[in-house]
Order: C-alpha cells, then sequence, then structure tokens
C-alpha cells in the first residue's frame, strides 16, 4: 500500500471523532479540520482571535466557527497558489512586518504586554505574524488573478447608484490631509564607537573561532525577526535589501569571513554569507540600534520648534521647510504623508488620505487636536521602523464623516462597485473549489452557520 500524507491526514480525520471526551481535555492542541492535504490546528484559532483583539478587530460571530471558516478558505488559495506558482518577495513582507508589529505593540501598550496577552515570546510572535502576512499577500494576488477582468464603466457606476437612498449609501470617515517635518537625534559619537567597538568584539571572536556568529546573533542582535534564527535571513535580491546592506552582503564571496561594519537606516550590521542561489543571497547578521539620549532628542525637538518659529512668522511656508526634514519618504512631496489603498496589494496605489487609526498613534493623538491649516508643536513618536523620532505635523485638510455622493466620491463608489463584482467572482470560486477539494471537520466543530455551506459534505 502506498502511504500518502494525504492518506494519513484522510487516516488521522475519521479517528478523530473517535476520541473521547476524557481525552479531549488532556489535549495541548488537536487537528479540527483537514482541507486537501492541510491540517487545521485548534492552536490557531485561539492565536488568530488573540490577535484580532489586539488589533482592535473582534471577531463578528462565532469565532469557533469564522475563524476556521476563514482560515480554510486561506487554504484553499494557498493551493491554488501553488498551482499558478505565485509568490511574494520576503523584502515585501518584512517591510509590512515592522508597520504591522510596531501597531500591535502600541495597541497592547508594549512589548512586555503584548508578550503577556499573547502567550509567547516577541520572536515567536514576529514570526507567526511574518507567516500571516506571507500568506495573506499571497491569498490577495490569487484574488486579484481570479477577479482581474472584472470592470466598471462610469454609467454603471452612475447606474448602480441612482436610485440607492442616501442614507443606504456607504459612510465615508473623516479623513485628514497631513503634513510632516520630521528631525531625527542625532547619535552621540561616544555611542557609535560603543556599537561599533562590540561589533568589532563579535567579529575577533567569530574569525578567532571562539564563538560562531549564529550564537552571538542569538544573544545580542537587536534584530527581533532574525536573532531566534542565528540572525539568518531568507534567500533575497539584491533590490529586497536597503542599499548600504545590499553592496556589502553582495560583495561577500567567502562564508568564514565577516563583512565590515555597515550603516543603514536600521543601525549598525556585521554580515556573514551563507549561501547563494542565482541572483539572491542568504546570509546572517548581527543588528545593533544605537541608544538616543535625552539631550538628543531635547535637540532635536528644539530644531523643530525654531521650524515651526520661522513658518508662523511667515518668513518660510511649511511646504518650503519641508526642505529641513529628515523623512525621505514624505521631503519630495511637499511633506504630505502617504499610505497603500491596500498594504497587501502595491499595485493598488498610494493615498494621501487616513482615518485617525490608520496613522501612528502618535500622530494621530496630535492630528485630532488640530484644526485644518493649523500646526502641531514638536513631539517626540516611534515611527514604523522602531525609532525615535521628533516631528511637527501641518493637518492639511479634514473631510467630514458624509454618505458618499456621485459628485463628490465618485472613485470610492467606483471602487466599491468593483469590489462587489469582483467579490462575486471570487465568492462563485469559493463554491466551485470546495466542491472539487477534501474536507473534513470534527463532530463539534461542524455545529455551525458557514457562509459556505459546502464545508460539511453530504
Amino acid at each position: 500500500m502506498n502511504i500518502t500524507k494525504h492518506n494519513i491526514l484522510i487516516l488521522l480525520a475519521v479517528l478523530l471523532p473517535m476520541i473521547s471526551a476524557a481525552q479531549d481535555n488532556n489535549i495541548i492542541d488537536e487537528v479540527i479540520w483537514v482541507v486537501g492535504d492541510e491540517p487545521i490546528l485548534k492552536s490557531e484559532v485561539e492565536e488568530q482571535r488573540l490577535a484580532s483583539e489586539i488589533n482592535g478587530q473582534p471577531i463578528e460571530g462565532n469565532p469557533r466557527c469564522v475563524i476556521p471558516e476563514q482560515i480554510a478558505i486561506q487554504k484553499l488559495f494557498a493551493h491554488q497558489a501553488l498551482i499558478d506558482s505565485i509568490e511574494v518577495k520576503d523584502g515585501d513582507v518584512l517591510q509590512e512586518l515592522e508597520y504591522r508589529l510596531n501597531y500591535m505593540i502600541q495597541m497592547a501598550g508594549s512589548k512586555e504586554k503584548l508578550e503577556e496577552y499573547m502567550r509567547k515570546p516577541m520572536t515567536q510572535i514576529r514570526q507567526q505574524t511574518m507567516e500571516q502576512l506571507k500568506n495573506m499577500m499571497v491569498v490577495d494576488e490569487v484574488k486579484r488573478k481570479i477577479a482581474a477582468d472584472v470592470k466598471v464603466t462610469p454609467a454603471e457606476v452612475r447606474n448602480h447608484f441612482k436610485n440607492i437612498p442616501k442614507d443606504s449609501l456607504p459612510l465615508i470617515p473623516t479623513r485628514y490631509e497631513v503634513q510632516i517635518i520630521t528631525s531625527t537625534p542625532a547619535v552621540s559619537r561616544e555611542e557609535t564607537q560603543r556599537i561599533e567597538d562590540e561589533l568589532r568584539e563579535y567579529t575577533r571572536r567569530i574569525n578567532s573561532g571562539e564563538s560562531d556568529f549564529a550564537t552571538l546573533a542569538m544573544m545580542y542582535s537587536d534584530d527581533e525577526a532574525s536573532r531566534r534564527n542565528g540572525g539568518e535571513l531568507p534567500y533575497m535580491g539584491k533590490g529586497e535589501f536597503v542599499p548600504e546592506f545590499a553592496n556589502v552582503a553582495f560583495s561577500l564571496t567567502d562564508p568564514k569571513k565577516v563583512s565590515r561594519i555597515v550603516k543603514t537606516e536600521f543601525g549598525y550590521h556585521i554580515i556573514q554569507l551563507i549561501d547563494r542561489r542565482g541572483d539572491k543571497i542568504r546570509v546572517r547578521h548581527i543588528l545593533k540600534k544605537p541608544e538616543i539620549s535625552d539631550t538628543a532628542v531635547k535637540n532635536s525637538l528644539a530644531r523643530l520648534d525654531s521650524v515651526r518659529a520661522e513658518i508662523d512668522s511667515g518668513r518660510i511656508s511649511f511646504d518650503d521647510a519641508v526642505i529641513y526634514s529628515d523623512d525621505k519618504d514624505t521631503r519630495n512631496n511637499r511633506g504630505i504623508m502617504g499610505k497603500p489603498v491596500s498594504p497587501n496589494n502595491p499595485r493598488a496605489g498610494m493615498t494621501q488620505w487616513f482615518e485617525l487609526r490608520d496613522m501612528p498613534q502618535d500622530v494621530a493623538k496630535v492630528v485630532s487636536t488640530l484644526k485644518p491649516g493649523e500646526i502641531s508643536q514638536p513631539f517626540r513618536l516611534t515611527d514604523a521602523k522602531g525609532r525615535t523620532v521628533c516631528a511637527i505635523v501641518k493637518l492639511r485638510n479634514r473631510n467630514e464623516q458624509h454618505y458618499a455622493s456621485i459628485t463628490e466620491d465618485f472613485q470610492t463608489l467606483q471602487d466599491l462597485l468593483v469590489t462587489e463584482e469582483q467579490n462575486k467572482v471570487i465568492d462563485n470560486w469559493i463554491r466551485e473549489k470546495q466542491k472539487t477539494t477534501y474536507i473534513s471537520i470534527k463532530p463539534e466543530w461542524r455545529d455551525c452557520d458557514f457562509h459556505y455551506p459546502g464545508w460539511v459534505k453530504k
């Protein structure tokens, strides 16, 4: 008999209902669904429930029903991604990961509180979040491909919404357009020297055979994402690293050698080559982030206070004062903040309109107190990369909450109609996919009013 992974999972799914209630009480984890060749664990459901609470997105309905169904749908898309050879770059995932983790930390109050709530260390939270983000981005690519041909004309938009009562139209929340000028507190020469001496000592210990690179990375690196893996990063292309890191990493040829110290926007690194595969490399690194002194923060706040005084006096406009900003992402756009329309779909483009919940928490607190045209006092914030930054912001415009109208919100309504039509196509795809996919659910997890009833085969 040819025993395959699929056969084993089928056998497991058959045996699970036979486990007694007494045994269930002693199980730490268990398979509750099987979709195709993929199991869904009870622990996955609990982890997603906790994460949704941390992110301020409570589950609508019974989590025992909603979450497993959501995971099962993801597995249908993931299987299609394998068929279509759809992948996402680790660099894209890592960029979004920093935003997501910092948001979770802000919502929880601190790293320690997040670890306590999620009941696992930050390294595991980071790894789990990265895997979830990667899966989400793959799923979005599959959805995009499934619904790629969906389009609507302006006439279809007008006809669709013209007879809908005003109070039944989508409610557009209050949105803000914000300009920002930042000042990054300077790192003292003493602090830079301390870090460089520390990294040189690590290099000496590695080269002498006293310690290996991976052990030192696990003990001392400030990169939480890679530290638990001995500083190892996945195979990545040159464009997926920041330029300073890429230039040095791709110049390495001897896996026994340690690079010179590299300074990037994240801090100071030493790098070791592990392997090359075509135009990608796998490396390990140790990152040390400099500590920012209170004096440096005060100096940055004072610098911004002077800039604000120049603007208030009329000697310079906010738009022109942006030349003093350290924020490279906004400096060439008159300081106007922007964000992806869809964090998981870079092709969707950018928008400069934010809801308060979409801004960094420190920025949102300040913006909520401003009137259009007003400029804040200098304040301190933690940016998306976890760095201490000082800033002043100007509320450029505020669009108050209102029911959507064809004249003011045509693009929003067009996007909504496109999404509605895309969802119909995707919905039909899921129902068809259910018919051809092996699905097994433990009896005690079946008593649900699923959105897609095809999970329970008759």
